[in-house]
């Protein structure tokens, strides 16, 4: 008998409301279901606790957001910003945790960019720990990349995206190269009739320079998932175990976490990456503890360290991010050079991870905000999130 069973993920495509706003948000705690994975294991130890002290001030916090004149409350800058749930730990504790929507405290919300920030991190514990140099060039890990932009690129380049490329990842574009690579990387289906590589390795083969390394900054994705294919060259290990080992496990985190894979089963490091967001502040605070979370160190404090100094904000001033002045761009991570010294992880649609080593805090964010694009949540965010900093040093 036929049962008619289609076998796999749905295909976004087949449903034409697929991109609006209550879609989004149900399919952003939900990547399970429309695209194949592999699993992220939280290891068989005890979870580490994160101590509860709620606060009932945050709220009424207040901030200008910028380019404007009139103050907003933190409550309503998590309304403007379609905020699916957020948290902030001060001193290590839970002060503040908020969920909307579909999304619960147990389920995974995919975090988009905010991926890149673990594999810049893992890729910086290896540098710090003396198994990757990264004044060499990325072929001396990597076999096979002859004629493609990354056989002049040095692995610090990489990490730090100064690389040149041919490759356009502008979302507003129906012809970027972005779409690409996404269905390469199995998270769209491949349109009719146009051949695409299969897999996430053999579109990194066909990007080609656009010029000399090292010029200065340009956001682009593929760097991320270079970075990956190095770390699974070097330590043997798929993406989505080498987080298992290195940070779920040793993390104590409550739940599994997990990859949007390609048609090999490759782990999508650009972005694909779904967890709670209890264990994204795990995340955070074990990086605000200089790489110790739980009492054990996890991480080498060199590579926590460095992350937290920066990189060159004149090669940052070379992608033109008007809201970020004075940011520079270092493993994966984006660094504020303010008097607090904060630097986060941004994923579009709104998620993140916000660590002010000062204010001692950590916020981890979902959002699931219509525009893609940090600049529709920057105004709102960043003074919002200063403002918070301030206020608990303030009132501790």
């Amino acid at each position: 008998m036929e049962l008619g069973w289609r076998m796999g993920a749905p295909d976004l495509a087949d449903d034409p409301e697929a991109w609006s706003w209550p879609r989004v948000r149900e399919r952003f705690c939900s990547m399970r279901g429309v695209i194949p994975t592999a699993n992220v294991w939280r290891g068989e130890g005890p979870v580490a606790a994160l101590p509860r002290a709620p606060r009932d001030d945050i709220d009424a916090v207040r901030f200008t957001p910028l380019g404007g004149s009139e103050t907003m409350r933190w409550d309503a800058s998590l309304a403007a910003n379609r905020t699916d749930g957020i948290l902030v730990l001060h001193r290590g504790r839970i002060v503040y945790e908020r969920y909307d929507g579909p999304l619960r405290a147990e389920l995974p919300h995919v975090c988009m960019s905010v991926t890149k920030s673990l594999v810049g991190t893992l890729a910086a514990a290896e540098v710090a720990e003396g198994r990757l140099d990264p004044a060499a060039p990325v072929a001396t890990y990597v076999p096979g990349l002859d004629g493609s932009a990354w056989a002049t690129a040095t692995l610090r380049q990489v990490m730090d995206m100064t690389t040149a490329l041919h490759y356009d990842e502008d979302y507003t574009r129906p012809d970027a190269d972005v779409w690409a690579y996404l269905r390469a990387a199995g998270q769209l289906r491949a349109a009719p009739g146009v051949p695409v590589p299969r897999g996430i390795h053999a579109f990194l083969r066909t990007v080609r320079a656009s010029g000399a390394h090292g010029q200065g900054f340009t956001y682009k994705t593929v760097n991320t998932e270079m970075l990956a294919w190095v770390l699974r060259e070097t330590t043997g290990l798929p993406l989505e175990q080498l987080v298992s080992e290195r940070l779920w496990a040793p993390m104590g985190t409550e739940q599994d976490a997990y990859f949007g894979v390609d048609a090999l089963r490759l782990a999508g490091a650009g972005g694909a990456l779904s967890a709670t967001l209890r264990d994204l502040a795990r995340f955070g605070e074990l990086m605000r503890c200089g790489g110790v979370f739980n009492g054990r160190r996890i991480l080498p404090q060199a590579a926590v360290a460095d992350i937290a100094r920066g990189a060159s904000p004149a090669d940052f001033r070379h992608a033109g991010y008007a809201l970020l002045p004075g940011w520079s761009y270092r493993a994966m991570w984006w660094v504020t050079h303010n008097a607090h010294g904060a630097y986060c992880a941004r994923g579009i649609h709104g998620q993140g991870i916000y660590i002010d080593p000062s204010a001692e805090m950590v916020i981890a964010r979902f959002a699931s905000h219509p525009g893609a694009g940090n600049a529709n949540l920057d105004p709102t965010t960043l003074p919002a999130y200063h403002a918070l900093a301030q206020h608990l040093v303030a009132n501790p």
